[in-house]
């Protein structure tokens, strides 16, 4: 009923947009401060020229290298799915832009988000990195949606993104849009804490070819260690071919490949009250080959368009998760295909993502005595519709939806096949004056796996004292849906038992014993309601500034926690202790309150925790709150600054809430992010020299989110030094550079279970045809 509901309500608002006016006509019709555009990611945002300003006399104008710099105002389409000036938008927003890409010393993500206020970064592995918005990351981060082009990159599976199954490279794209906050009135599930949309290149705007290659070494020695393993190796390529075959038809194609040696693993004992030692397990680096290719027409009307495009990303490599770390084996995949019609205001897009691969467990055994094999396939098909009207001359009401339908085939989870979903939106810009705007909008979603719709909905009053200062409150109500190995996990490891712990007789014998793990239908969505004061502007023309404080109230998170314990009436298998041992370890409190030798996992929402049925407690209320500062200034035409800050509370645990098991040994999976980030640097470019240098600063921050209570702690802070220079030649036809990260050469861990991340220097060429 829900679903046909919300089937009918899109059909309908689509409908009525069938006699949206034309571009021009949309613009006519707004305040001249912002014409609300469709965000199609496959058309170059435009902004008109600023006025020239009246002078009393005509003067020469200044030669190009003494004219003053001057700040253009960046254009994104993330934050409401339409066409804004950066310092219009509703939400906090941070823009990657070409010159950063083009200059940054990282060759993944991990570095290039590093930089952004309010965003924890988590590296573990040398293909396995997380990122996470406002909040902890950990392992597996499943509420940060990530697209590209508008296309949805989230797993549903694991309910996580797997950044290195990008088909694109840095070449291909033109902006990183990064939402720091939720925003799931417009893009539904799993937008929770932060949206990043990575806006490619269209093929006239990448006219061309172009190739390029990196040979890079990274230190892996560690203290402790009993042998030096020696440098590690990287090596990365990328070719890029674009060309417009007339003003109709355009297209472009690329390939890369990406592949490194493993990091280094820590030695020792994890520092905490269990001083339990770092597993061995063999480490492994990764292969990553990517291929995409995009064909677009642009129709004879000039307002009409089609892009057509597909792509392939291949990886191996470890993945860390609540169970240990997985092995993604070699022919591990994901492909694509999308289509993405516009029209004026109107877009229309279809695209399907297919995921094939295999990950044997590293540390996780079965009952059969082997590693846990996890085979996986899955595949999304999605359709999406968009539309913007106006309505009179102070209302710009943009809307529409979509339906998506996930296939699956998990080993782990063999009685999930499929699921599927339908959301609409709706949102209404409303221009007050001449100063205030007021953006209302809301987003009903259904899922076959929740018994209710959910609601979404979105409020931010925009005060503008002046064109190029904005001040905004708002208040956002977001969510996760739960994954299918939250719903649907069904799989037995051995886990294992020091016995001299309990009686010195059996000093150093190992007791294995099975725990089921198992998903759970009846779960409810993570939600999180939000709100933001904040401020955007530009000034003088030479800086852009941004600042905002959050306060967070997160409800329902879905935990990995241990349900079961073995008793004098339930004993497991070959128990070679008396059976009142057991019941001894419960009351004891041994893992936890109430908890003692785990027999069974399952996933709960925070309010269905034991203990969480009494009304006088207020069980699963997860409050934070953070502040938000940042500059960006153009100190000369060659060079361009940028700092920011941030600061996160831990969360507020009140009584009857989740322990923290630094304190009680509980089962919570809660990470603690760095209360303190913040990022200094700059990049240059003056004739054939450019480069660019930043230092990142992170505190301490706690992990619980792998494994059970021995495996958690606290990882130090660390200050990570980056930099960049390089050089062009042949008129620019020839680029050669140096790229060096972790100069001081730190040993970086990002995770407590993680890799060791030390100096990497990298030399790259690049060559223009």
């Amino acid at each position: 009923m829900a679903s046909r509901s919300l089937g009918a309500l899109l059909c309908m608002l689509l409908g009525a947009g069938a006699a949206t006016p034309a571009f021009a006509q949309l613009a006519q019709a707004q305040p001249p401060a912002q014409a609300g555009v469709q965000a199609s990611p496959d058309q170059a945002p435009q902004q008109a020229p600023p006025p020239k300003p009246a002078t009393a006399e005509k003067k020469e104008p200044k030669p190009a290298e003494e004219a003053a710099p001057r700040y253009e105002e960046q254009v994104v389409v993330t934050a409401s799915k339409v066409e804004q000036q950066l310092v219009n938008a509703p939400a906090t927003v941070s823009v990657i832009g070409q010159q950063a890409l083009a200059s940054k010393a990282s060759q993944d993500y991990a570095g290039l988000f590093r930089a952004v206020p309010g965003v924890n970064v988590t590296q573990t592995s040398a293909r396995d990195l997380n990122i996470t918005s406002r909040g902890a990351t950990g392992t597996l981060s499943t509420t940060q949606l990530a697209l590209i082009d508008g296309r949805s990159v989230y797993l549903d599976f694991f309910g996580f993104v797997g950044w290195d199954f990008l088909p694109v490279n840095f070449a291909e794209i033109k902006q990183v849009e990064v939402i720091r906050g939720p925003a799931s009135a417009v893009w539904g599930a799993n937008a929770m804490t932060g949206v990043v949309n990575i806006i490619t290149k269209a093929p006239r705007e990448m006219q061309g070819t172009s190739v390029t290659m990196g040979f890079g070494t990274f230190n892996r020695s560690v203290d402790g260690q009993a042998t030096d393993p020696g440098n590690g190796g990287l090596f990365y390529t990328n070719l890029t071919h674009a060309m417009a075959v007339n003003d109709r038809w355009s297209y472009k194609v690329s390939a890369a490949f990406y592949g490194s040696d493993p990091f280094a693993r820590p030695v020792g004992t994890i520092d905490n009250s269990f001083n339990t030692p770092y597993p061995s397990f063999s480490n492994t680096g990764t292969e990553q080959p990517k291929f995409d290719g995009r064909v677009d027409y642009d129709f004879a009307d000039g307002m009409s368009k089609l892009v057509v495009a597909g792509g392939y990303a291949g990886t191996s490599g470890i993945i860390h998760t609540g169970i240990g770390p997985f092995q993604i084996e070699q022919g591990t995949n994901t492909s694509y295909v999308r289509g993405t019609y516009t029209r004026n205001a109107f877009r229309a897009q279809f695209f399907t993502n297919i995921l094939d691969g295999e990950a044997p467990a590293l540390l996780s055994i079965g009952v059969d005595g082997k590693p846990i094999q996890f085979s996986f396939n899955t595949k999304t098909y999605d359709v999406d519709l968009s539309n913007i009207s106006t309505l009179g001359t102070r209302h710009v009401l943009s809307y529409g939806g979509n339906v998506r339908y996930n296939s699956f085939d998990l080993s782990i989870a063999p009685l999930g096949s499929s699921r599927s979903e339908q959301g609409v939106y709706v949102q209404d810009e409303w221009f007050l004056s001449q100063k205030f705007r007021w953006q209302i909008g809301v987003r009903m979603d259904h899922f076959d796996v929740l018994d209710d719709v959910v609601f979404s909905p979105r409020t931010t009053l925009l005060f503008k004292p002046q064109e190029s200062q904005t001040f905004r409150a708002s208040y956002n109500k977001a969510y996760r849906a739960p994954s299918l190995t939250n719903n649907f996990l069904d799989v037995t490891i051995l886990n294992q038992l020091d016995l001299g712990a309990l009686n010195p007789a059996f000093a150093g014998r190992k007791y294995a014993f099975p725990v089921a793990a198992l998903g759970n239908k009846d779960l409810g969505q993570h939600s999180l309601d939000a709100f933001e004061i904040g401020y955007s502007g530009v000034i003088n023309r030479r800086a852009s500034v941004s600042a905002a404080w959050y306060y967070n109230s997160m409800v329902d998170e879905i935990y990995f926690t241990q349900v079961g314990s073995y008793s004098s009436s339930n004993v497991p298998p070959g128990w070679p202790l008396p059976p009142s041992v057991l019941d001894q370890l419960i009351a004891a409190n041994a893992f936890g309150p109430g908890l003692g030798l785990p027999s069974d996992y399952s996933y709960l929402n925070t309010s269905n925790l034991p203990g969480c049925d009494d009304p006088k407690k207020d069980c699963g209320a997860l409050r934070t709150q953070g502040i938000e500062l940042g500059v960006d200034v153009l100190v000369s035409n060659h060079v361009n600054a940028f700092a920011n800050y941030s600061w996160q509370s831990n969360p507020s645990l009140k009584t009857g809430d989740i322990p923290d098991p630094r304190e009680t040994g509980g089962s919570s999976e809660y990470n603690f992010p760095p209360n303190n980030r913040f990022n200094i640097g700059f990049n240059a470019s003056y004739g054939r020299y450019f480069g660019d240098f930043a230092l990142s600063y992170q505190s301490e921050a706690y992990w619980q989110d792998v494994l059970d209570a021995r495996y958690a702690g606290t990882t130090d802070p660390f200050t990570l030094l980056n930099g960049s220079f390089g050089v062009k030649w042949a008129g620019g036809k020839l680029i050669t550079s140096v790229k060096g990260t972790n100069l001081a050469n730190q040993e970086v861990m990002q995770h407590v279970f993680g890799d060791v991340i030390k100096r990497s220097v990298v030399g790259e060429v690049k060559v223009l045809f």
